[in-house]
């Protein structure tokens, strides 16, 4: 039995669910979600909780038990609170600036990347090095916030570049000088 797959998902007071067929439909406070599961797994809501139920016992079924609860969880996690990825910009020069609501990157080439968010992704900038991606969808706000890091990710060498905040960058060591 999937550990995560069997575990109960706690759906707080102002979200309300509605389930038809394979859609489930979550709606809370900072917006509505909208997802269609896969044939094999089924969910019932009791009281303040919705469980995720396999249908049969297929090695399709398992395989997508634990990943259709996550996905369902994360729906009601994100009406409810919502996501958020922090990146930090590092390096001399390198600076993020909001127009509009598009992020202006200068990361050391010859013109500034412009990056459009999509419909329900807020995108914020403090100090000019740290960029804050918000959002209700998890998947979105995780993709977002990767290719905003893939446009200069962080170097080996000097450590130049966006990374995750928190995120710790191996450093190399570079040529030995000559003698």
């Amino acid at each position: 039995m999937s550990r995560i797959g069997k575990r109960p998902i706690p759906i707080p007071d102002k979200v309300t669910i509605t389930l038809e067929g394979q859609t489930v439909s979550v709606k809370g406070p900072k917006g509505q979600l909208s997802r269609s599961l896969v044939p094999e797994v089924s969910v019932e809501q009791e009281d303040s909780t919705l469980l995720v139920k396999r249908r049969n016992e297929s090695r399709l079924a398992r395989q997508r038990h634990g990943l259709s609860r996550t996905l369902v969880a994360n729906m009601v996690e994100g009406v409810s609170q919502g996501f958020q990825k922090r990146l930090e910009i590092q390096g001399v020069g390198y600076r993020a600036q909001i127009q509009g609501k598009n992020l202006s990157l200068s990361v050391g080439y010859s013109h500034p990347v412009v990056i459009e968010p999509p419909e329900g992704i807020q995108l914020a900038v403090e100090n000019n090095t740290n960029v804050t991606v918000s959002g209700i969808d998890k998947e979105i706000v995780g993709n977002i916030a990767a290719s905003i890091r893939a446009v200069r990710p962080p170097e080996p060498y000097k450590g130049k570049g966006i990374r995750y905040s928190g995120e710790v960058v191996r450093r190399k060591v570079g040529k030995a000088g000559k003698k």
